[in-house]
């Protein structure tokens, strides 16, 4: 049995997968294109944000099961899979704790400049204390947009850490602990110090951060997105910046142009190049959780975390 890797994972899921007698595929490339010609013969993929295509499933003739290395599944063609009766499954919660913290790392950054203020340093440049401002989080209202694993875990260590009032805006969330739960977007914003997003990429949740939503926002607010791109209308986002009304931006996901873009000339918008769950640890976690999930599925049993059950054949192969 084969399974190809689109993308490096940690080498403790190699490890795994060879010890459970499954032959590790190492994709030179990531394009699509590089992808089908090596998916034949192979039973099983772990890919990470390239995701699989419809020309990719449609070339894997022994393909059973897809396994996302991470949360997100967007890149992953579900009709495609649908049609070549693949299961797709993911590894949820494994690099939440590393996501949280860069999130709270952005949260510091942006109210104390602490970018701009290295970039002045380094440049041999003074003043600069002198000439931003900069703000304490401390006792302060932080809005939550999602209540997932990551989202969790930031309100808790928010609250915990910097006793900061914890607000919660999540539909589909049973319960956010002894957080206070509002009842809409616009509830929330109009009252939060800082606002930060972990809600998925839904048709619904697109843009949503839009001009809408930045005209309610409380002047002097903080935003963070370590989520999904498609969650902010960028366009509004610069505007806000421009006039004030945002104090600065912590952005893990944004669009291609984004860093050489218009936002790229305000110090007070902090850009990381996806950096959430790359901690060693959040990486070993999860490439032993996705080769975990790829040896049950090869063994005849569906994986826990499937996202599409119905596709399920239950028969090893």
């Amino acid at each position: 049995m084969k399974c190809l890797v689109i993308q490096p994972i940690h080498e403790t899921g190699i490890a795994l997968l060879r010890n459970s007698g499954i032959e590790p595929v190492l994709c030179p490339a990531r394009d699509m294109a590089t992808v089908a010609r090596h998916i034949r013969d192979c039973d099983a993929v772990i890919t990470r944000d390239a995701g699989l295509n419809a020309e990719a499933f449609a070339a894997g003739d022994r393909l059973r099961v897809v396994v996302v290395h991470g949360t997100g599944h967007d890149p992953v063609d579900k009709t495609a899979a649908a049609l070549a009766g693949v299961v797709i499954a993911n590894t949820p919660g494994t690099n939440s704790r590393s996501v949280a913290e860069l999130a709270l790392g952005l949260s510091i950054s942006v109210a104390r400049r602490i970018a701009a203020a290295d970039r002045v340093v380094r440049s041999g440049r003074t003043g600069f204390r002198e000439s931003a401002s900069f703000t304490e989080l401390s006792g302060k209202t932080a809005f939550i947009v999602g209540w997932g694993a990551i989202g969790g875990q930031f309100g808790d260590m928010l609250h915990t850490a910097l006793g900061m009032r914890v607000l919660v805006y999540s539909p589909r969330a049973p319960h956010t602990g002894s957080h206070t739960r509002v009842a809409t977007l616009a509830e929330g914003l109009a009252q939060a110090d800082l606002v930060s997003l972990h809600t998925p990429l839904r048709d619904e949740t697109r843009n949503l951060m839009d001009a809408s939503a930045f005209a309610t926002l409380k002047r002097g607010a903080i935003l963070i997105n370590v989520a999904r791109a498609g969650l902010v209308d960028e366009g509004a986002l610069l505007a806000s910046i421009k006039d004030g009304r945002l104090a600065g931006a912590g952005l893990d996901v944004y669009s291609h142009e984004a860093p050489s873009g218009p936002l790229a000339a305000f110090d007070n918008v902090v850009f990381t190049p996806h950096l959430g769950g790359t901690t060693e640890d959040a990486l070993r976690r999860t490439a032993e959780a996705a080769a975990a999930h790829v040896v049950t599925a090869l063994s005849g049993r569906m994986p826990e975390t499937t996202l599409n059950p119905e596709a399920w054949r239950g028969a090893s192969v």
